[in-house]
């Protein structure tokens, strides 16, 4: 029997015999994982988009894969949790690699670093420290991450010290809200926010008014950190609660879209009187 000699046949039958010899039993699934990244990453035999990739040009994929994982746990589904996670792993390893590459540290380095902070940072567990509630834990947990950043020489002693700049703006919010209620600059209940709530939309109105486009911004953004305020007193992921929103609002779009092509109409032709009515009908469905 003769067999074709072309390089793609080749190629392939490289491939297959080079996954044969990787491929281990589940237990050592991660070093297979790891195997795959360097042949990705291999300059003679690797993929050219792969070896390309630098931290910067990975960094958003990886954002994407974390909001992914988040958009599956809101789906309830687990069969797409278990493939987002894996994605999100894929892009733990892919920046290990780079980093073996450069000589900076490996994937077994980044694994040994989660584990022993796991382990510093619950005595309570892993030693004999005693901790009243899941609360006094947080507390432990932020007064054990000061004392780390204290022992890499770092100076910034503010409550506010160590929150991420690359946080997402909602999160971000949350975290400066709740670290500094933890030195007693809080609101005490709920409904006075309101009241800056309200304070701030008026604030709005009049840049609006004066046609003052850095104002407007600024204003805005002290309108979405009000908003913030009161998600945080409430308890309520101002993140979720908007990707909750975005999603009713795809549904319904998608819906009114749907309607008006039932009726032979196209929405964007439609006047805004005739789209809100159909709106009106999708919302009462």
């Amino acid at each position: 029997m003769s067999y074709p000699h072309s390089s793609a046949f080749i190629r392939g039958l490289k491939l297959i015999i080079w996954i044969n010899q990787h491929r281990m039993s589940r237990a050592h699934d991660i070093d297979q994982l790891l195997a795959i990244m360097a042949r990705l990453r291999d300059p003679e035999n690797g993929c050219p988009w792969d070896i390309e990739q630098n931290f910067r040009t990975i960094a958003p994929h990886t954002i994407e894969e974390a909001h992914e994982v988040a958009e599956a746990i809101e789906h309830g589904d687990m069969d797409e949790l278990r493939d987002e996670l894996g994605d999100l792993l894929f892009q733990v390893v892919f920046h290990a690699r780079m980093a073996e590459e450069q000589g900076a540290f490996s994937f077994a380095d980044v694994v040994e670093a989660i584990n022993d902070k796991m382990l510093r940072r619950h005595p309570h567990v892993f030693g004999d420290q005693e901790i009243a509630d899941a609360e006094a834990q947080t507390v432990n947990w932020e007064k054990l991450k000061a004392e780390e950043r204290a022992a890499k020489g770092q100076t910034d002693t503010s409550a506010l010290a160590g929150v991420s700049r690359g946080l997402g703006a909602l999160q971000r919010a949350v975290k400066l809200q709740k670290r500094a209620a933890r030195v007693g600059f809080d609101w005490p209940a709920v409904e006075p926010i309101f009241d800056k709530l309200n304070e701030e939309a008026d604030e709005l109105k009049e840049a609006i008014a004066n046609n003052d486009r850095a104002n407007i911004e600024e204003e805005v953004g002290d309108l979405f950190f009000a908003l913030t305020n009161i998600a945080r007193k409430l308890d309520i992921d101002p993140g979720m609660a908007l990707r909750g929103s975005n999603r009713k609002f795809e549904e319904r779009f998608r819906a009114m879209e749907e309607l008006a092509a039932e009726r032979g109409q196209a929405l964007a032709e439609l006047d805004l009187d005739a789209q809100e009515e159909i709106y009106r009908t999708v919302k009462t469905a």
